[in-house]
Formats: structure tokens, sequence, C-alpha cells
């Protein structure tokens, strides 16, 4: 891929995503997203770009995603910066202080585990998709009842109305997304 504007080279890498159903859950299958098909370097780094570039580093005290597919934009964002990351696990590891979040997507209900985050820390939250918010916002709840500050929040996939409706219901959650998207007649479209 040539080197450019990394949005486009974001918004390229999404035409003609495969789609998959999952019950009646139209799904889309990308590298930022799920780590298949392989990922081209050039769509990670212009997503890194997009990120870095929005974000105020002077109010931010540590990165934090949700695994699996956060991880990739984490490790990658978190080194360029020199900020240090924490992740959102599936498995409890029984850490003092470690809290337990139910969490729902469309197609799934799943428990995370959050730790070493600490009252008062002005956190930058970085993920791969939102699409219902189900994921999303008990982790923002609970990080937030932690006694962290969320200073940003950057998805790179906005599927779906999960980002409206988190704006509308809580407008103190600084939800941004990189590129939205409209499954049309089973393909990708990006939606401007």
């Amino acid at each position: 891929m040539e080197p450019g504007d990394p949005l486009a080279i974001l918004r390229d890498s999404l035409r003609g995503a495969p789609i998959i159903w999952k019950g009646d859950y139209p799904y889309f299958i990308h590298p930022i997203s799920d780590g298949i098909p392989r990922m081209d370097p050039d769509v990670l780094r212009a997503t890194r770009d997009l990120i870095i570039s929005m974000v105020d580093w002077t109010k931010i005290d540590l990165i934090v995603s949700v695994e699996a597919m956060g991880l990739p934009l984490l490790a990658t964002v978190g080194e360029a910066t020199g900020k240090p990351t924490v992740v959102i696990r599936k498995r409890s590891y029984g850490m003092e202080g470690e809290v337990e979040v139910n969490v729902s997507t469309g197609y799934s209900k799943s428990t995370t585990y959050i730790n070493d985050i600490k009252p008062g820390e002005r956190i930058l939250i970085v993920d791969d998709v939102i699409s219902t918010g189900g994921t999303l916002e008990p982790i923002l709840e609970t990080i937030e009842g932690m006694g962290a500050k969320l200073q940003d929040i950057i998805i790179v996939i906005e599927k779906g109305d999960g980002r409206e409706r988190l704006s509308v219901e809580k407008p103190e959650w600084p939800v941004r997304t990189l590129a939205r998207i409209e499954i049309v007649d089973g393909r990708v479209e990006i939606i401007e």
C-alpha cells in the first residue's frame, strides 16, 4: 500500500471486508477487528497515526483497551507515545482491586476483568469496534466507578448505533470513531 492519507488508507482497507452472519447479526471481518485476513502494516500504522493525532497527550496518564483485538492498537499507540498501557482481560487474575464487568455484544455475553487502574488517572480508551455499545458501556461505567477520569475514547470502526446512543445517554463520555460503516446488500459501505 502506498503511503498517504491515514484515513483514506483505513477506509480503503474496510471496503470489501468479508461479511459473515452470526444468527441475524451481520459481522464484518477485518484485520483491525478480527486479526484476519492478514494485517497490512500500513493499515495498522495509519490507524495508530490517526489515534495519536486526535489526542491531547498532556492529559493522558494511561491507555486502556479490551482484549483481544484492542491489543494491536494498544501496543502501537503505547509504544509510539511512551504512555503506559493496561489490558482489560477476559479472565480473572485475582489481583488486589480487580473489578469484574459483565458485557454484552450484538451476539454474545461475557465477563471482563479490570486491573491496575487507579483513582484520578486520566484514561484514554482505544478499541477496535463499537456496534451496540454493549461492551463499552459497562466498562466505562466501571472505570468511572473506580475513580478514574475518562479523558478520551477512540474506537476505530463504528457500525450500528452504539456510539450515537452513548453520546445521548452519556454525553460526558467523549466517544469518537475513525471510520463509520454500514453493511448494505452484504457489503461494507463507508459512511462519510
